[in-house]
Parts: structure tokens; C-alpha cells; sequence
């Protein structure tokens, strides 16, 4: 079993913390007023940025595999959250954005959905319990 550890320390007197692993430079997070000042990432929006990079680093090479040029991949992630508390989100839309001379939607859609089914763990850490679109673009160069 593979561990993964990371160190959250608060830095202020309200709900700001420096997070760090494996020695790399930390990350920063701050709650919204009137807990935290909100100057800082929010942990749901380094959430969104941890899926969507997932997506995308599982994407790429699925598509190059298929021997698919990719010259630009990008996703942009949008989440709708519940307005009582817990304010987890309830939707996730994962827009996918490929600038390729040659893939083709069945390339991507198919891509997207093995990123899903098989290879992207904080995806599969939502898959039933947060509703995930994942619409997607491609562009030619």
C-alpha cells in the first residue's frame, strides 16, 4: 500500500494554514470572513484543481497512446455547492479544451471516460457522490 502524507500547519489565529509535502514549497489556504480572511486558496477550490489536473494528466496520454496529437489540453472545472452545510459541492462541470490537428470526439469521449472509469483516483473518489459533466471542446491547429 502506497502512503501519502502531507503537513497542515495554522499560521494565524483564524483559519489560515501552510500545507506541505515531500519537501516541496507550500501551499496556503485560507477560509472565507468570517472564519478566515479568504485572501488564500480555499480547500475546495485546490480540490477542483486536484480533479482537474487528475483529468488531465490522465487524458493526454490516453489520447497519445492512440497516437493523437495534443498540443494544448486544458480543463476548466466549476463547482455548484449546496447551499446548507456541509457546502460540498453537488455538481462538478469538467470542461475539457484539446487543441489537436487530429483527434477526434470519440478520441476524447473516449479518453475522458477511461480517465473516469479506470485511471484518475480523485475522480473515482466522487464518482457517486457528486454529479461530474464533463463537456468538451476540440480545436484544430
Amino acid at each position: 500500500m502506497t502512503h501519502v502524507e502531507v503537513v497542515c500547519t495554522l499560521v494565524d489565529g483564524q483559519a489560515k494554514f501552510s500545507s506541505a509535502t515531500r519537501g516541496l514549497p507550500p501551499v496556503v489556504t485560507d477560509s472565507a470572513p468570517p472564519f478566515g480572511e479568504g485572501l488564500e486558496y480555499k480547500p475546495l477550490e485546490l480540490f477542483l484543481i486536484s480533479l482537474a489536473t487528475c483529468a488531465a494528466t490522465t487524458v493526454a496520454p490516453i489520447l497519445r497512446k492512440k497516437r493523437k496529437t495534443v498540443e494544448r489540453l486544458s480543463v476548466v472545472a466549476t463547482g455548484e455547492r449546496r447551499e446548507e452545510h456541509p457546502t460540498s459541492f453537488v455538481r462538478i462541470v469538467l470542461r475539457f479544451e484539446v487543441v489537436s490537428p487530429d483527434a477526434t470526439d470519440e478520441d476524447v469521449r473516449r479518453s475522458i471516460e477511461l480517465s473516469e472509469e479506470k485511471y484518475c483516483p480523485v475522480w473515482a473518489m466522487v464518482k457517486g457522490n457528486v454529479e461530474v459533466a464533463t463537456p468538451f471542446e476540440i480545436f484544430r491547429s
